[in-house]
């Protein structure tokens, strides 16, 4: 991430804290001159060194407006959810969550073939309002969705819609911030079906909305075949989402 002299000084704070996920560089009159980043201690021979150590991807956001948001992500490589005026970085998936995006793309991408309603996968910015505060700002990347509104797509390419449904695949970075902040977003927002997947316990939770709330919820495991609602027909093995590598 490259920012001003002049950031830097008005946001000290914010960059600092952001500084523990990548490094910061400072540029002054155009020129890089200093570089911020985090701290980690290790004992070495008597010595504490000042090091790039992996980043910690906490699962609590930083405060910031939705302005500040945009800067942020326009100045950085990584990728960033902001939601309820929290920014979170999102870390790079392991090799089970791949495996479970994998399947369930694949399986929606043969499903709703010469249908009217298509799957993304993340990357891809969706903002979302809450239903009963519509000036609030939120914009996530679902593991997976559904958009059956391709008019909300504007001619910048970014969708402005609300998705039928969203998948998330949990990890340790983003487990409880799927389980909690996001399932509320969603349930406030309009989408009409979550689903959850979580590796480490080879189950699909999904949740079906009405209202602004949850009407429904349904748990497979096993042999199960977790089977939407709001499209019948639509289902995936869970055999097949939580095979190992080795198996």
């Amino acid at each position: 991430m490259i920012v001003s002299a002049t950031d830097i000084q008005n946001n000290f704070g914010k960059y600092l804290q952001l500084s523990q996920y990548e490094e910061v560089i400072i540029t002054k009159n155009g020129k890089k001159t200093a570089k911020l980043v985090a701290y980690t201690e290790n004992e070495r021979e008597g010595r504490w060194l000042v090091g790039e150590g992996s980043p910690s991807y906490s699962p609590h956001g930083i405060k910031v407006t939705y302005e500040e948001y945009l800067k942020i992500v326009e100045e950085s490589e990584n990728r960033y959810e902001y939601i309820d005026g929290e920014i979170f970085i999102l870390a790079s998936p392991l090799y089970p969550h791949q495996k479970a995006v994998k399947e369930i793309f694949g399986a929606f991408i043969s499903w709703f073939q010469n249908k009217d309603c298509e799957p993304l996968v993340a990357p891809f910015d969706v903002t979302l309002f809450r239903l009963e505060n519509e000036e609030k700002i939120n914009v996530v990347q679902p593991d997976i969705l559904v958009i059956c509104d391709p008019e909300k797509i504007d001619e910048k390419g970014k969708y402005m819609g609300v998705p039928a449904l969203v998948v998330e695949v949990l990890s340790d970075s983003t487990r409880s911030r799927d389980i909690v902040k996001k399932l509320d977003l969603y349930m406030e927002s309009g989408i009409e079906e979550y689903w959850v997947v979580n590796p480490f316990s080879a189950e699909i939770y999904i949740y079906v909305f009405a209202d602004n709330k949850i009407e429904k919820i349904f748990s497979f495991k096993g042999d199960d075949r977790a089977q939407s609602v709001a499209f019948p027909g639509l289902e995936v093995a869970l055999k097949q989402v939580f095979t190992s590598k080795r198996s």
